[in-house]
C-alpha cells in the first residue's frame, strides 16, 4: 500500500484543497522538486520517502529564508528605533520605584551633565536643585500612588551650562514579569520659554496704548501699531514708507530733524517733545522716544519709536505712582519706596539722635504651601499677613513687601538709648509672633504660619546699605537657629561671618597641605584597662593652632568639604587598624570613628568603606562607625539598608548621644547597633542629679535587655566612675582616664596601661 504522504505521479498532479500558508509552501516545494532531472524522480517506496524528505528540506530552506528576511527587517527597525531613542530632541529616562535611574538616552546624559555609566543606579533626586527637591518628591509619590501619568516642572542642576528648567512627563509602567518602573520624558523649557516670552513681550509692547513705530536708518516708517493711528489719526497705509518729516508729525523745520539724526548716530537714542499736527489741523504735544536696534556684525539696522500723549500721561500720574512704588498684591510699599523711606529715616535720625529699627521678616515653609496648595492660596496668605502686620505697627511705621514671602518693617523714634530701642523692637517682635500665630483660613484650609525675623538697629552712623545688610544677616542667623526665631544684628555677627569666610578659604586647602590629624582617646573598663579606641579629627591650623571638631566640622558640613575630609579620616583609620595588628597592646582593640550625616548619606558610602578596608587590608571586625540619633531619624529606611550592607562587610556600629533625642525603642531593636554611647550631658551631673541618674540607669538596663555594650563618655571623676560601674556600665572614656592623644602619645599610653 502506498504511504498516504507519498507524492502523486507526474501524470496525476497534487490537488490543493485549502490554500493555507503551509499548503502554499508545500506546493512551492513540490514545484521546485518537479523541476529536477527525470532520473531523480522516485519510482520505488524508498524513493517516495526520499521524495518527502526532499520536499521537507526545501520547505525548511524556504522558511529559513523568510525568517532571515524578517530578522533583517527587525534588526533594521531596532537600529532605527535605537537611533531615534538615543538622539531624540528630548531626554528619555527609566526610573525604578525608588527613583533610581535604570535607563537614559544620549540627550538625557547631556542634559544631566554626566556619562551614562555614572548616571545609572543614581537617584534622580541628586540632579534636582535643592529648591525643587520637595516638588520632585511630591511628583514621584503622586505617580507611584496613582499608578498613572503625571507632569510637573523642575529646575535641574544641569551640566556645564548650569541649572536648566525642564518639564517632566512621568508614566507608571507595571508589566508582567518586570519590576514596576517610571517612564520619564524630560523637555528643556528654558530656551523655548525664553523665546516665547520675548515674542509675547514684543507683541504686548507693540500693541500698547502708546504709538509704536519701526523706522529704518533713514527715518522712514516701516511699521506702526494701532496706538500710533489713535494718537496721530494716520492709518498704517498713510504712514508706511514716509519719513517723520514727511508725515508732518513734528511741527518743526529741517534743522530739527538733522539734529535728531546726529544724536541718533552718536548716542543711538533720542528723546524729546514734538508738536504733532493731526488731520483736523489741531496741534498736540507728544513725547517721542527713538532707540537704536543693533544687530551683531551689522551695527544699527532699525530704530524703535514710541509716541506718548503727555496730557493723558499727566492725568494718569497717580496710577503710575502707585504702580511704581507699591506692591500690586498687598498694596504695601515696594522695594523702591522702602529705599526712599530708609534714606529719610536715616536723615531724621541724624537730626533727632533717636534710634530706629529695620525688621526683615520671612515666612517659613512658604514654598511648600505654594507647591502643595497652589499660588492662589499662597497669595491669599500674603494678603492676610500684610493686613495683620499693618494692624500691629504704629501709624507712622512702614510695612513693605520686598517680593515673594519677604516683608520689611521700618520703625523710627525708638529712643536715644540703644537698650531702650532694643527693648521696644523686641516688644514689637513678640506682637508680630502673636499676630501671626493665630491660624489663617485660606479658602477653607486652616494654615499655621511660622515666622523668622532679623532686626537691625540704626542711628546716625549707619547707611542704607548697612541697614539692609545687617538685617538680612540677622534673618539668616534666625533661620540657622531653627526658624520661627528672632535675632538682632550686632557687630559680633559680622565678625563671625568674616571669620567663617576666612576659615572656609583655609579649610579648602587643609587637606592638600596635610593639616589634619587623627587623635585617639582610650575607652577603658572599670579597672582602667583599654578595651577600645575612639578616633577624632583635629585641624592643625597654621594660625589658630589645634582646632577641635566642633570648631570646623559644621562649616565642613555646610560647604560639602566634609566628604573629602571624612574619606581621608576613614582611610587613615583603616590604615591605623592594620598597623596596630602587630602591636601587643593594640591588636585586639576596636577603633571607633564618628561619621557625619552628609558623609553617610552619600550614595556610594558603602563602596567607600569597602574600598578603604580592601586598600588597607584591615580587619573589618576592628572598625566601628559611630552614628548620631539625628542621622538615623532623617531617613530610617535608607539608614537600615545602608547599615545592613556595611554590617555584612564585618564593620560594627555605635549609637552616639543616645537619650538626647526622641529615638524610639522599637527602632533601636531593628538596627544593627552593637554599642550605645551615653551622652556626656547625662554623665557630667552624676551622681548628684537624680533625673540624670535615673536616665543613666534606664539606658544601662536597656543595653542589657538588647544585649548591647554601653559606653559612657565624658567621665571626669571617680564618683561618676563608681556610679556607672555599680549599675553595669561596660566601658568609659573621658578626662578621668585620658584626653584624646596624638598617635605617638596614645601608643605610649597603652603600653603603660
Amino acid at each position: 500500500m502506498r504511504d498516504s504522504r507519498a507524492a502523486p505521479s507526474a501524470a496525476q498532479p497534487p490537488r490543493v484543497a485549502k490554500k493555507s500558508a503551509k499548503t502554499r509552501l508545500r506546493g512551492a516545494a513540490e514545484a521546485v522538486l518537479a523541476r529536477m532531472p527525470p532520473d531523480q524522480t522516485p519510482t520505488r517506496p524508498i524513493d517516495e520517502l526520499l521524495y518527502e524528505v526532499q520536499v521537507h528540506q526545501i520547505e525548511l530552506e524556504m522558511q529559513n529564508e523568510t525568517l532571515r528576511e524578517a530578522q533583517a527587517c527587525l534588526e533594521e527597525s531596532r537600529d532605527r528605533f535605537r537611533d531615534y531613542y538615543q538622539f531624540a530632541p528630548v531626554a528619555y529616562l527609566t526610573l525604578s520605584e525608588k527613583g533610581l535611574i535604570t535607563e537614559i538616552n544620549m540627550t538625557g546624559t547631556v542634559l544631566l551633565g554626566a556619562m551614562r555609566g555614572k548616571l545609572l543606579r543614581q537617584p534622580f533626586a541628586r540632579f534636582v536643585t535643592p529648591e525643587d527637591a520637595d516638588r520632585w518628591h511630591l511628583h514621584l509619590m503622586g505617580v507611584l500612588k496613582n499608578k498613572g501619568k503625571q507632569d510637573c516642572e523642575l529646575v535641574l542642576q544641569g551640566g556645564e551650562g548650569g541649572p536648566v528648567r525642564v518639564r517632566l512627563d512621568s508614566h507608571y509602567v507595571d508589566k508582567d514579569g518586570a519590576p514596576p518602573a517610571l517612564r520619564v520624558t524630560l523637555t528643556e523649557l528654558g530656551k523655548y520659554k525664553q523665546a516665547d516670552a520675548e515674542l509675547r513681550i514684543a507683541a504686548v509692547a507693540f500693541n500698547s496704548q502708546n504709538g509704536v513705530m519701526i523706522i529704518d536708518q533713514g527715518l522712514a516708517v516701516l511699521r506702526v501699531n494701532p496706538g500710533f493711528t489713535r494718537l496721530t489719526g494716520l492709518a498704517a497705509s498713510e504712514a508706511i514708507g514716509r519719513t517723520l518729516a514727511q508725515l508732518n508729525l513734528g511741527h518743526h523745520g529741517p534743522q530739527f530733524y538733522q539734529r535728531m539724526r546726529d544724536t541718533l548716530k552718536k548716542d543711538g537714542y533720542w528723546q524729546g517733545e514734538i508738536w504733532s499736527q493731526r488731520k483736523d489741523d489741531q496741534l498736540h504735544v507728544e513725547m517721542l522716544n527713538l532707540a537704536a536696534v543693533n544687530s551683531t556684525g551689522q551695527g544699527i539696522t532699525h530704530y524703535i519709536g514710541t509716541l506718548t500723549d503727555i496730557v493723558a500721561d499727566r492725568s494718569n500720574e497717580s496710577e503710575l505712582h502707585r504702580l511704581a512704588y507699591y506692591d500690586p498684591l498687598t498694596r504695601l510699599p515696594n522695594r523702591r519706596l522702602l529705599q526712599d523711606r530708609l534714606g529719610q529715616a536715616l536723615a531724621a535720625s541724624v537730626r533727632t539722635g533717636q534710634y530706629g529699627a529695620i525688621f526683615f521678616l520671612d515666612l517659613d515653609n512658604f514654598k511648600a504651601l505654594n507647591d502643595t496648595r497652589g499660588h492662589d492660596v499662597g497669595d491669599l496668605l500674603l494678603i492676610e499677613v500684610a493686613q495683620r502686620l499693618r494692624a500691629v505697627v504704629r501709624g507712622g511705621d512702614t510695612v513693605s513687601r520686598q517680593g515673594g514671602d519677604e516683608f520689611v518693617l521700618l520703625l523710627e523714634d525708638l529712643g536715644a538709648a540703644v537698650d531702650e530701642a532694643a527693648a521696644l523692637a523686641r516688644q514689637l517682635g513678640d506682637k508680630l509672633y502673636e499676630a501671626l500665630e493665630r491660624p489663617f483660613s485660606l479658602n477653607g484650609y486652616e494654615y499655621h504660619c511660622k515666622l523668622s525675623i532679623g532686626i537691625g538697629l540704626f542711628d546716625r552712623r549707619n547707611t542704607v546699605e548697612d541697614l539692609i545688610k545687617n538685617a538680612d544677616l540677622a534673618l539668616y542667623q534666625a533661620k540657622r537657629a531653627g526658624r520661627n526665631t528672632l535675632r538682632f544684628f550686632d557687630p559680633a555677627m559680622q565678625a563671625a561671618v568674616d571669620r567663617r569666610v576666612s576659615m572656609e578659604a583655609d579649610l579648602r586647602q587643609a587637606l592638600q597641605l596635610r593639616q589634619f590629624r587623627l587623635y585617639y582617646q582610650p575607652q577603658v573598663d572599670a579597672a582602667c584597662r583599654p578595651v577600645g579606641i575612639e578616633a577624632s579629627l583635629r585641624w592643625q591650623h597654621p594660625e589658630g593652632g589645634s582646632m577641635l571638631p566642633g570648631e570646623f566640622i559644621p562649616l565642613a558640613e555646610d560647604t560639602g568639604l566634609i566628604l573629602p575630609i571624612g574619606l581621608w579620616a576613614l582611610e587613615t583609620v583603616c590604615g591605623q587598624v592594620k598597623a596596630w595588628e602587630n602591636g601587643v597592646h593594640t591588636r585586639e582593640l576596636p577603633v571607633s570613628l564618628h561619621v557625619s550625616s552628609r558623609q553617610f548619606r552619600q550614595h556610594d558610602f558603602v563602596a567607600e568603606v569597602k574600598a578603604a578596608l580592601h586598600a588597607s587590608r584591615a580587619n573589618p571586625a576592628r572598625l566601628t562607625l559611630e552614628l548620631k540619633e539625628g542621622l538615623v531619624l532623617e531617613d530610617v529606611q535608607g539608614t537600615v539598608e545602608k547599615m545592613r550592607a556595611i554590617k555584612e562587610l564585618g564593620v560594627g556600629f555605635t549609637l552616639g548621644g543616645y537619650g538626647t533625642g526622641s529615638f524610639p525603642l522599637s527602632l533601636l531593636a531593628r538596627l544593627p547597633f552593637g554599642r550605645i554611647k551615653i551622652d556626656r550631658s547625662f554623665v557630667e551631673n552624676l551622681p548628684e542629679k537624680s533625673e540624670d541618674a535615673a536616665i543613666v540607669r534606664t539606658l544601662l538596663t536597656l543595653g542589657r535587655e538588647l544585649d548591647m555594650k554601653v559606653i559612657a563618655e565624658g567621665v571626669e571623676s571617680e564618683a561618676q566612675l563608681r556610679f556607672l560601674d555599680r549599675h553595669g556600665c561596660h566601658a568609659y572614656q573621658g578626662q578621668h582616664f585620658s584626653r584624646p592623644l596624638s598617635l605617638e602619645k596614645f601608643e605610649g599610653f597603652v603600653q603603660r596601661s
